[in-house]
């Protein structure tokens, strides 16, 4: 075996079988660079940026995923479609032909951590046969000293190749690509797929399930800054609600855009980085990110301007999912380290389409664990193929991919923060305010923008509310700088038959999909569910 690089202390990987691999160890960015260009993975561009391709994968594949069941796992992981179990010997034999495989390659190997809370700190090892994805690695995760890289030692290993398959037959998995997690082991396992979000939500996942199950630390799917005054903000969301845009915020530190833990005393990242999605991208709209793609930041599936090595961010070609890594200290206020208080206000964010939920509301506790649990946003015509009107869509606390737990421990643990820490929860709606998807615009960011300003800063506070008829919420009558009348969503429509056909809609498919977690759900969650108004059922 041949070594190059910063060193670990634990310089081989020969305790798990890999012996004659020529190693390259904890590189920089730079060196990292240098092997990208030389084995021809990726370009770059007139931004300093690496631009590289994710082979036929460009999204993850949530049904390849699979958690090794055994006594430790078999009645603590949700099971079902989401959490899929394999056999401990189905693992075993996999993981032998991926170390036969790995056993003389050219291999990237990267030490790091993820929690920026010491407390809650864990290591990991990364084993890469690309270049770019560890580099990628080093990006999203955080960065041990030197010092610290001496004698370090791993408490998960991570071998990513994306050009190892498997005979599904054989192992009775459904496709020949896999992500595989042992909790027993403390390994994962990802073949077959060049998409390195694999690797960060494998990671995600796993912390998912230790920090509440083993910590009583609520891991959440979430972005988060921190004010002048120490006031935490957490911001949850699906894709294309805003969550990322959001909380980078210029007059606010960013604590982090995609994953994190709330202990009893802080909120902390997960990670070293930020992975956002660059379709699009402007510098007028996004400047913080706009600006992060730049030397060391790592584009995925982009495309240049004809003739040029400048990105095309309109360019779909590939995927509408493009992407762009990069290390946290690229965005030029983020808090270090990557730690702030516990929360004063919680924002979920949607994106309704059916022009139902208001622009900013305040939620009870009991409706935040309910609208928790259910993770709702819409989709609107275009975003998929076969979606020609709006559809209602539910993610299980904003991140149901990730959750080897059942949504319903995550919620109670919210909602007792929530109580303990008397934390402002707010639904904003940065979809469709004032009518539905087609007949009406999109909420301006402006104003989306100043009426998180004012929750923040206490300017909701003492205002006049009334309630939502079928939701129930809390919604302010003004709000400084945002007209009074798109506050109200029935006011905008000029029509209450229409509004209640469309808000009743939308509530019976809130408890069409909460139906499935009524079983585990305790009172007071599911006292937050709305309520139809049958007059206009």
């Amino acid at each position: 075996m041949r070594e190059t690089g910063i060193r670990s202390k634990v310089s081989d990987l020969y305790d798990i079988g890999i012996k004659s691999a020529e190693v390259h160890w904890n590189y920089s960015p730079a060196e990292m660079y240098e092997e990208i260009l030389r084995k021809k993975e990726g370009v770059m561009t007139d931004t300093g940026a690496i631009m590289v391709d994710t082979s036929s994968f460009t999204g993850r594949a949530p049904k390849d995923k699979y958690i090794v069941k055994d006594k430790k796992t078999a009645s603590t992981v949700w099971w079902g479609s989401i959490n899929q179990p394999i056999e401990p010997g189905i693992f075993d034999e996999i993981y032998d032909e991926m170390i036969k495989y790995l056993y003389a390659k050219e291999l990237y190997v990267r030490d790091g951590y993820a929690g920026a809370d010491p407390k809650f700190k864990m290591k990991i090892r990364f084993v890469n046969t690309q270049a770019w994805q560890n580099l990628f690695c080093y990006n999203m995760f955080l960065r041990p000293t030197n010092e610290e890289l001496e004698g370090f030692q791993p408490e998960w290993t991570i071998l990513d190749a994306p050009e190892f398959t498997v005979d599904p037959k054989r192992f009775g998995i459904r496709n020949s690509n896999f992500a595989l997690i042992n909790f027993t082991k403390k390994v994962i396992l990802i073949g077959g797929s060049g998409y390195a979000g694999e690797i960060k939500k494998g990671v995600f996942s796993v912390l998912n399930y230790i920090l509440p199950e083993e910590n009583h630390v609520l891991s959440m799917h979430c972005s988060a800054n921190i004010g002048n005054d120490d006031d935490t903000a957490v911001f949850f969301g699906l894709s294309g609600t805003g969550k990322t845009t959001l909380s980078a915020d210029p007059n606010r530190k960013l604590i982090g855009d995609d994953e994190h833990g709330w202990t009893e005393d802080a909120v902390f990242n997960f990670e070293g980085g930020c992975y956002a999605k660059v379709i699009d991208l402007s510098k007028e709209k996004e400047p913080q990110i706009w600006e992060a793609v730049k030397f060391g930041a790592v584009l995925e599936n982009t495309r240049f301007y004809p003739g040029t090595r400048t990105v095309d961010y309109k360019d779909t070609r590939v995927t509408e999912n493009t992407r762009v890594s990069y290390p946290i200290h690229h965005i030029p206020n983020a808090t270090e380290p990557s730690v702030g208080p516990p929360p004063k206000n919680i924002f979920f964010l949607t994106a309704d389409a059916f022009g139902v939920m208001p622009p900013i509301s305040k939620l009870s506790p009991g409706q935040a664990m309910y609208h928790f649990i259910s993770g709702y946003t819409s989709k609107v015509a275009g975003t998929e193929i076969g979606v020609t009107e709006p559809q209602p869509t539910f993610s299980a606390c904003f991140g149901a991919a990730f959750l080897p737990l059942h949504p319903t421990k995550y919620a109670e643990l919210l909602g007792k923060k929530i109580k303990d820490g008397a934390v402002n929860v707010w639904l904003v709606n940065t979809g469709w305010a004032q009518g539905p998807y087609g007949k009406a615009d999109r909420m301006k960011l402006s104003y989306t923008r100043a009426m998180i300003k004012a929750a923040l800063v206490g300017q909701l506070d003492n205002m006049d509310y009334k309630k939502h008829t079928i939701f129930g919420f809390d919604m302010p009558t003004s709000c400084p700088d945002v007209p009074d009348k798109i506050l109200s969503p029935k006011q905008c429509w000029n029509d209450d038959q229409a509004f209640y056909a469309s808000a009743n809609k939308l509530a019976g498919a809130f408890i069409d999909n909460f139906s499935k977690f009524e079983e585990f759900a305790n009172e007071e969650i599911l006292a937050g569910a709305p309520k139809p108004n049958l007059e206009f059922a």
